[in-house]
């Protein structure tokens, strides 16, 4: 299957940062926003010869990187990309936050202004067992992608695969690709909506 884990199995990566490790161009550059312990910034550079830089919120993880010899900087992502210059990079780089963003919108057009493309990467809302959920339960959700209480979930807007289509469209961003995870395994994109537990898009461009 193109661009999913069977053709990325044995990279040890999450199926999305697996199809990013291959999309991603050798000898460029790429910021990973909210870049975690930092797996995907090694396998770029270790892989691909890609001059990574990372950063992020969490100084545990930041200094995880920092030992694997990562170029990492501690900072808050929704105001803190303001900083980089246009242009800056081949491919910007946000993995399973942008529900976490203070406005999606605007960390859309900054990852496109710092970056020429984006690999944007969410859970989404919409999946069948989070409305089966809510309609039997009547209570938000705990899943394997959503792994905490509403109370305690870092997660303050609900995207679905739709909603970002949708915000695309308005921003004036073009969708190169895309790709639709479930049980860490890629799905088609027929009625992704409510099939895909999290999505994946390549974008670029924008107003």
């Amino acid at each position: 299957m193109a661009d999913g884990i069977l053709e990325g199995g044995g990279t040890g990566l999450r199926p999305d940062l697996a199809a990013i490790l291959r999309r991603v161009e050798p000898d460029t550059r790429a910021l990973d926003v909210g870049c975690g312990d930092g797996v995907l910034m090694a396998a770029l550079r270790d892989q691909k010869g890609v001059d990574a830089r990372g950063i992020e919120i969490d100084g545990a993880c930041v200094a995880a990187c920092v030992a694997q010899g990562l170029s990492v900087v501690q900072g808050d992502a929704d105001h803190d990309l303001t900083f980089y210059p246009d242009g800056a990079f081949d491919y910007a780089i946000l993995s399973q936050t942008l529900q976490t963003a203070e406005r999606p919108d605007r960390m859309l057009r900054e990852l496109l202004r710092v970056g020429n493309r984006a690999f944007v990467s969410f859970p989404n809302f919409a999946y069948w067992r989070m409305r089966w959920a809510l309609l039997s339960k009547g209570q938000m959700p705990v899943t394997r992608h959503l792994p905490v209480t509403w109370y305690e979930t870092q997660n303050i807007h609900h995207v679905t695969v739709k909603d970002f289509e949708e915000l695309a469209a308005t921003l004036g961003v073009t969708i190169e690709r895309r790709w639709f995870f479930t049980n860490e395994r890629e799905v088609g994109g027929g009625s992704a909506n409510w099939r895909a537990e999290y999505a994946l898009f390549e974008v670029s461009g924008g107003a």
